[in-house]
């Protein structure tokens, strides 16, 4: 291996991105190392190489490449392992990896595929073809990253679960970001009442197949907040996209108080209502007696024209989307 290859072995995980995006080469041959970081490195891609699955696995975790050519043929870990422990961890499962294979029989190409792999070149390799297989999957994974970034900028926290299992197929950073923070989730599997909920809606709905109207939403308590769910598509395969955010009680308050031209406490008071509590419940949770929330109720009716707390109720939640039940 040339020096720069060695370095490349020795490199610190902390990379400048701006001087390109960053390739992870895994093999155990020295000398297809040294070929083939040299031409990439000229080809303007910052460079990263491993001789063994392990090692791979910690550079992999620690850079955070855009792209992963890997050996399908290693001693040890083999390269078909390496790919799913990669896709396995939701830092790296949506990195792209090429496989680089002399096998070509067809049980090695599905393999390959199977495990994760996104494309494959044959041994000898040809690095005009290497190129420009990177820039195809580099470009594609950047646009795919670019569209979870928007989603999680305008709040829409996105995930694709997998009915049969409960696994987290697909999430965006801030999905993940919130079901760590609610569930103590790992990011590889969808929270147990998530998934209950999930498949008694997909048994509900049958064989959809893409967008589900009216989409259909849950309130789950975790860690003393309440996170929504909202189940907009099934993606085929037995998968489901699911849109989440923290459910916010000052906003329903708010939209209830809009409604019915309320005041902050009546709204309060009806919102509570909706979610079955009785008036000494609410006392408690206002640090009011529940006479006082009794006397709230009766301006709550006399405002929404009706006459029982099932009939506030139920305006109430026909007219403010965020409180329709299983929503």
């Amino acid at each position: 291996m040339n020096d720069s290859a060695s370095a490349a072995v020795n490199a610190p995980p902390t990379l400048d991105r701006s001087a390109g995006e960053v390739v992870l080469i895994v093999d155990d041959v020295p000398d297809n190392l040294a070929v083939l970081h040299d031409a990439l490195d000229e080809a303007g891609y910052t460079v990263l190489v491993a001789l063994d699955g392990p090692t791979a696995l910690a550079r992999a975790v620690q850079a955070h490449p855009d792209i992963v050519l890997l050996d399908a043929v290693m001693p040890g870990m083999d390269g078909f392992e390496v790919a799913r422990h990669l896709k396995a961890e939701p830092a790296t499962a949506a990195i792209p990896i090429v496989f680089m294979t002399g096998l070509t029989d067809t049980e090695h190409v599905v393999a390959a595929f199977a495990a994760g792999g996104c494309d494959y070149v044959t041994k000898p390799i040809r690095v005009p073809e290497v190129l420009a297989r990177i820039a195809a999957h580099t470009h594609t994974a950047r646009e795919q990253r670019q569209a979870r970034n928007a989603l999680d900028a305008f709040g829409h926290a996105t995930l694709v679960v997998r009915l049969i299992d409960g696994r987290l197929v697909w999430q965006t950073a801030l999905a993940r970001q919130l079901l760590a923070r609610h569930f103590d989730s790992d990011g590889r599997r969808a929270p147990v009442a998530l998934l209950a909920w999930l498949q008694r809606e997909a048994g509900r709905l049958g064989n959809v197949d893409g967008p589900v109207a009216p989409a259909p939403s849950v309130e789950l308590d975790a860690a003393g907040r309440r996170l929504r769910f909202t189940l907009h598509e099934a993606t085929g395969e037995g998968e489901w996209l699911l849109v989440m955010r923290e459910a916010d009680d000052g906003a329903v308050t708010e939209a209830l108080m809009l409604a019915f031209a309320l005041t902050t406490r009546e709204a309060e008071v009806l919102y509570w209502v909706c979610k079955g509590k009785t008036n000494r419940d609410i006392g408690d949770i206002l640090g009011s007696s529940p006479a006082t929330v009794k006397k709230h109720l009766e301006h709550v009716h006399a405002k929404l024209g009706v006459e029982t707390r099932t009939a506030a109720a139920s305006l109430a939640i026909s007219r403010v989307r965020e409180l329709a039940p299983g929503r």
